[in-house]
């Protein structure tokens, strides 16, 4: 089926108390292995692309690829802008056919982030397609202590006062998960969620989610997260697939043959997280 966004993915995850799935996507392997997983796990699913990733890969090819995939899909796929950095940046996505945006403003000042998110809203909005913003700070593994982690946290009023004033359709929150953690590790705020989402009252977003234990997710989607993004957990499960057969097989020279695990093995992984999720089912 032809794209769709993440405003009606994420309404219906709000409204059945589930999360959907958001995998970054970084080349063909991972466009296969997630929509492969959404399909046979019936669960609507968000690809998103970072703009590292479509430097890596290409604007266009990231769109062309997914546009494929999704179309031979049965199933509701979204095409995101994973921290969006700029205007430009979410401006080109939008162009280029992304289904969702997102600016990324969490480390200016709050004015200027409601400045810049605003004003890509109304740009999106024109198109019919939904932003996502971020408030708060999700910082990245190894370069923060429990005690500063905790400082980076959105504040629930001030959520709410910039949800006002922006228009956003979905806010990514700091709420004590951390960015590249290798280790199923971090704890997350609860009563802090559940504040955010009765006063913002638009589906919450968990960035760095790949750190958060099985007890933090089924804890987390109650509380008000509708959309949970994933990309160092497929990073590491590719990559130890591709170890393995490297191991077992070092003369290998055709690249599909060492890809094809790495790419089985994300699979394995998102069909994981879309059951964890409560998404299983829900297409």
């Amino acid at each position: 089926m032809p794209l769709v966004t993440s405003k009606e993915v994420l309404e219906d995850a709000r409204k059945r108390h589930y999360a959907v799935g958001a995998f970054n996507a970084n080349n063909l392997e991972y466009v296969h292995a997630i929509i492969e997983a959404a399909e046979e796990e019936r669960a609507p699913v968000i690809l998103q692309a970072s703009q590292g990733a479509t430097n890596y890969a290409g604007l266009e090819h990231i769109v062309a690829m997914v546009k494929a995939s999704a179309d031979k899909a049965t199933v509701p796929v979204v095409l995101h802008l994973d921290h969006g950095k700029d205007f430009l940046q979410n401006v080109r996505c939008l162009r280029a056919g992304f289904t969702s945006l997102m600016f990324d403003g969490s480390t200016l000042p709050f004015e200027e982030n409601v400045e810049i998110t605003k004003r890509i809203v109304e740009i999106a909005h024109a198109c019919g397609i939904p932003v996502e913003a971020e408030l708060g700070k999700v910082p990245q593994a190894g370069q923060v202590t429990e005690e500063e982690v905790r400082a980076l946290m959105t504040d629930p009023e001030e959520a709410a006062r910039f949800v006002e004033l922006t228009g956003v359709d979905s806010l990514a929150v700091a709420v004590g998960s951390v960015h590249a953690m290798r280790q199923q590790a971090a704890k997350l705020d609860i009563p802090r969620i559940k504040k955010i989402s009765e006063l913002v009252g638009i589906p919450l977003v968990l960035h760095g989610a790949s750190g958060v234990t099985d007890e933090g997710y089924h804890d987390a989607i109650p509380a008000g997260i509708c959309k949970i993004n994933i990309a160092t957990e497929l990073n590491k499960a590719c990559m130890k697939a591709v170890r393995e057969k490297l191991a077992k097989d070092p003369d290998v020279i055709d690249l599909r043959k060492v890809l094809m695990p790495g790419r089985q093995a994300m699979k394995d992984a998102v069909k994981g997280k879309m059951r964890l999720f409560g998404a299983s089912g829900k297409a």
